[in-house]
């Protein structure tokens, strides 16, 4: 038998000769690893096992495409011979049966030996358990998904496929499955770097180790590759159908869309996939292979290992602690095991055993005697250049900061905030041109709408609000940015799909990540650096996450989509997808390693102390602290509806009121309003109270909202316009208003306050229906009663003497004084200077006792802090 090549553009000996040469570079790699395990090491460990399980696997994966490139796949249709149509269907279902299977016992191999890299980080260790759960579960049921692909199950070896029967295209199948490939693989690439990184290990070692592990990225290359390969085919198999339509009669099967040929590439790119995967997953195995064999790459000469001291044989993680400087901290974060007895080669961790420099085999208890008498005398590393050492130095709490100090931090959340808002504004327009497309109704919009805000109602209140508590802000910025950056990549299948339920399961994965995101960045960028400017800077912020809103669609409109939506603009916007994900996953590594600083919720209590107690202050029982959380928070989920009924309306209020006008134009006009607006209002925070200027804005949105229902034409849509404008700093003014004094508080307020958010997916439902009572113009009433319901935070702010005392900046809060509270009695200037300066000496935590002591006291009189609303 040779193998099928009729025709000039046959595939099939390119596609035999690169899968054949891709199953003889892994088995060489399994072997090798093997011969390291049992040869070397004298111990074969789960993982290993898992690796031959995948090795089998994918051997009868390529076997199957080898198999096929004789039997007619490379060829076109036309050119294969009717008796080999049943083998090449046998061999095209063995091998989609296959893959699935091989890639979880490869990635399963992978993580399993992830879990003995450190059993004392519980954060790697879950991290791992997850991705392995993910890995594996997708594994499963892609499996059964390509194992019944056809019904009945016989009808995939069947040429053609009776009318009967009915069969899902595995091209389209492998698409939708391409997301959940590449997050675990980004995930297996990506858990260990944390560890690698902050590895006390010569720089050569270290870098070694880092390359050793990063050969996963090759895996992903691949895994890209080879989805341009689908795209490609899935691109050709739809021209194809759509000539089959177009030019075939109605009773042939369209089972001819020529699928040896056009799928044959994806296959042979699977093989390389599966392969590539085997061999860098070996890569790690192979150190003490190296290490016996060609020791030099794996060391300087000029290393301390080169002079085969007892100590120096000793595993790194061992060595660590018999040099540990007595004056210097072990990082929590560092991974570096408790001292232990030493151990034979084979009772040792991976760990230790990958990082061990070189000779393992010597003798056990000189190295616990050298141990024990280093320990003993806390005697230092003749060479202190050994150990990569980590800056310990604790970082100044950003709450503390000046304005100076605080500028690196801010910046970097600002770009942060950038980047958040150009992705969501392209985000924005792929899905818009997504449901144009699949023809989705406008209740099912607003469906998709309601589905992202409901995320921000789960995310903050259940893993977020964890996050946020147990590992701090720069914690939840990479959680919600690699929780985005997955609702991005599932985007991909919904949209190869273009099924609408995916769509709603996307949008509120989506919803999960960027409420993470707020939840911590909003906070962060308000309490860093002087408390005076927390409007200010918030207002900042925001204006350059509404200035990549307002670039991300012009972009989107002119780079990604023409004048038609063919199957070509499709792969396009798929491919924006994928480059956004990608992206944004690299932003959170980025982040990882970015030094921000933090606050513990002591020193978020200690930041809000004022000498007047006004953070103290309380109405009956309840601090009024709560009060303005409350009120800000029904603030806020009024606002964002109103504003997303704006965001839901606005191109059919164009269609009535200016069919003439550019939808896209007029949203960038507005959206440049909104962004002005937070830089006017930055600027103006530095003169006129917060207070005031959410007063401001809060009625020109009722003002102007209302004016936008009884005009028509182009003053109508002046008036749209305008309601942008002001609506621009109300989130930053409610969010920073809100949590003023809240102290140790602040992370539940900010929590709180962002879950607040989900009345962006309440309010567009009610217009939809007041749309569909009358028409969108009448459907601004409701956002005119949202803003209207808003106005409950600054008339609470502005009546309340003890909510205005709390609110307004003040230059340095530990400059006030109980004068400051209204009710204060008229003392003297002397008294009052005196009990100022006598104030000033108590600390923090005296002043609290006095301010709860002087609450209990007073039964029938008021206290200077108990006013009425």
């Amino acid at each position: 038998m040779t193998i099928s090549g009729g025709g000039n553009e046959s595939r099939s000996s390119a596609v035999f000769a690169v899968t054949v040469a891709m199953i003889t570079c892994s088995t060489v790699f399994v072997f090798a690893r093997m011969a390291s395990r049992a040869g070397v090491v004298k111990k074969v460990l789960l993982d290993d096992y898992f690796m031959l399980v995948a090795w089998l696997l994918a051997f009868g994966l390529s076997f199957s495409i080898c198999y096929g490139t004789f039997v007619g796949l490379g060829r076109h249709e036309d050119d294969v011979l009717s008796s080999w149509q049943g083998s090449l269907r046998r061999s095209q279902y063995a091998f989609s049966v296959l893959y699935n299977p091989a890639l979880m016992a490869e990635k399963t191999s992978i993580l399993v030996f992830y879990l003995s890299l450190s059993k004392t980080n519980r954060t790697f260790r879950w991290a791992t358990i997850a991705t392995l759960f993910v890995v594996n579960a997708a594994g499963i049921a892609l499996t059964l998904v390509t194992l019944f692909q056809c019904s009945p199950v016989g009808a995939a070896f069947r040429y053609p496929v009776p009318a009967v029967h009915q069969c899902t295209d595995i091209i389209t199948i492998y698409l939708s499955s391409a997301p959940v490939n590449i997050i675990t693989d980004l995930a297996i690439l990506f858990l260990p770097m944390p560890i690698l990184t902050s590895m006390r290990l010569p720089k050569k070692q270290k870098t070694i180790l880092v390359i050793t592990f990063g050969f996963g990225l090759f895996v992903a290359i691949v895994d890209i590759v080879r989805i341009a390969y689908l795209q490609s085919a899935s691109t050709y198999r739809l021209n194809q159908i759509l000539n089959y339509q177009k030019d075939s009669s109605p009773g042939r099967d369209s089972d001819v869309t020529d699928f040896s040929w056009y799928a044959s590439y994806s296959f042979m790119w699977s093989a390389i996939e599966v392969n590539v995967g085997i061999m860098c997953a070996c890569v790690p195995a192979l150190k003490p292979l190296v290490s016996r064999f060609m020791p030099h790459l794996l060391r300087d000469e000029g290393d301390v290992t080169e002079k085969h001291s007892s100590v120096d044989r000793m595993p790194t993680f061992e060595m660590a602690a018999a040099h540990r400087i007595p004056s210097m901290p072990d990082p929590a974060h560092l991974t570096t095991q408790p001292s232990r007895e030493p151990v034979e080669d084979g009772d040792m961790d991976m760990m230790d055993f990958l990082t061990t420099p070189d000779d393992l085999r010597n003798n056990t208890l000189e190295r616990s005697q050298t141990m024990l008498t280093n320990s003993t005398r806390n005697t230092r590393a003749e060479t202190p250049t050994f150990f990569d050492f980590v800056n310990t130095k604790n970082r100044k709490s950003f709450v503390h900061m000046t304005a100076r100090e605080s500028l690196f931090p801010v910046i970097m959340v600002t770009v942060l905030f950038f980047i958040w808002g150009f992705e969501y504004g392209l985000l924005d327009v792929l899905n818009r041109q997504f449901q144009e497309i699949s023809h989705m109704s406008p209740g099912q919009s607003v469906s998709i709408h309601s589905a992202y805000f409901a995320g921000y109602f789960f995310g903050p209140l259940t893993f977020g609000r964890l996050a946020l508590r147990h590992y701090g802000f720069k914690a939840c910025y990479i959680i919600g940015l690699s929780i985005y950056a997955c609702g991005i990549l599932i985007f991909w299948p919904a949209a190869v799909l273009t099924s609408f339920p995916a769509f709603v399961i996307v949008n509120f994965i989506v919803g999960l990540g960027l409420s993470t995101l707020e939840i911590s960045a909003n906070p962060f960028i308000a309490l860093c650096g002087p408390m005076e400017y927390v409007e200010v800077r918030l207002n900042l912020s925001q204006g350059f996450q509404a200035i990549g809103t307002v670039v991300a669609p012009l972009i989107a409109q002119k780079a990604l989509f023409g004048q038609t939506n063919d199957a070509p603009s499709l792969i396009n916007t798929q491919w924006a997808y994928l480059g956004i994900a990608l992206f944004t996953a690299a932003l959170a590594v980025a982040f990882f390693y970015v030094p921000l600083p933090e606050a513990s919720d002591q020193e978020l209590e200690d930041a809000c102390e004022r000498m007047d107690n006004a953070n103290y202050a309380t109405v009956g029982r309840v601090r009024v602290i709560w009060y303005t959380l409350a009120v800000g928070a029904f603030a806020m989920f009024c606002y964002v509806g109103a504003q997303e009924v704006l965001a839901t309306t606005f191109d059919s209020y164009l269609e009535i009121l200016a069919p003439t006008f550019n939808e896209t134009n007029y949203m960038a006009i507005g959206h440049t309003l909104f962004a002005v607006a937070r830089f006017v209002a930055a600027g103006a925070g530095l003169i006129i109270k917060p207070r005031l200027l959410l007063v401001f804005f809060l009625t020109g949105t009722i003002v102007f909202s209302a004016l936008a229902m009884n005009f028509t034409g182009s003053t109508a849509t002046a008036m749209m316009l305008m309601v942008f404008f002001f609506e621009g700093p109300l989130f930053t003014l409610i969010f920073a208003q809100s949590i003023r004094g809240m102290g140790k508080y602040t992370k539940d307020g900010s929590v709180i306050l962002v879950a607040a958010v989900c009345g962006g997916g309440v309010f567009p439902g009610l217009s939809y229906v007041a749309s569909q009572a009358q028409n969108s113009q009448y459907a601004m009433c409701v956002a005119v009663a949202g803003f209207t319901g808003a106005t409950l935070l600054p008339f609470f702010l502005n009546l309340s003497p003890l909510a205005r005392t709390l609110c307004d900046p003040l230059k340095d809060p530990s400059e006030a004084t109980e004068e400051s509270l209204p009710g204060s009695s008229n003392s003297s200037v002397a008294s009052r200077a005196l009990s100022f300066f006598s104030i000033r000496r108590k600390s923090a935590g005296e002043m609290k006792t006095e301010w709860r002591e002087r609450q209990t006291s007073a039964d029938s009189s008021a206290s200077p802090c108990t006013y009425p609303l």
